[in-house]
């Protein structure tokens, strides 16, 4: 079994609640707009990461990062990408390939908006995190935990911290 923390949208911010569930965690999956990669570089000490780039982050986080992530965690396969949208209404750039391919969970980030969504045509789960960070007009700073376990998702949970700014 993995536990999986799952956020989005830092925009350069950290701080002690995201590291207590960071600490928590057996890995932290992030969805871009990570802003400084001190971000990143802080949760690299503590738990193994997996991050994608997102639109505001620079050529230094883009080389550090791909655009796409695709891999198999305890038998669920995941593609996580910032601009992804969402059921019904994929970003041009990944509709065909997820018909042809569909992950048991697709993962974007970008909206600042929570979401947790199944996908009845592809037959998968849609995350969306919402933002960890301050930078943005969400009210409430959100992530997403759960379990990975023998090609199953386990215990989703909501954690909302505390309110941006």
């Amino acid at each position: 079994m993995k536990k999986i923390l799952l956020l989005s949208d830092t925009h350069s911010y950290i701080d002690h609640q995201i590291l207590k569930f960071v600490k928590q965690a057996d890995e932290v999956w992030h969805a871009g707009d990570i802003g400084n990669l001190e971000v990143t570089d802080t949760i690299k000490k503590l738990k193994p990461l997996r991050a994608v780039f997102g639109n505001i982050d620079n050529n230094e986080a883009r080389a550090e990062f791909p655009l796409d992530a695709k891999f198999i965690v305890e038998n669920v396969s995941v593609w996580i990408t910032h601009i992804g949208g969402y059921p019904n209404k994929y970003n041009q750039r990944i509709r065909e390939e997820i018909k042809r391919n569909s992950p048991k969970i697709f993962i974007s980030g970008h909206s600042h908006i929570l979401k947790v969504q199944y996908d009845k045509k592809l037959n998968l789960l849609h995350l969306n995190p919402g933002a960890a960070g301050n930078h943005g007009f969400h009210k409430v700073r959100t992530m997403l935990r759960f379990n990975l376990e023998k090609g199953e998702i386990k215990d989703l949970e909501i954690i909302e911290l505390a309110t941006r700014g």
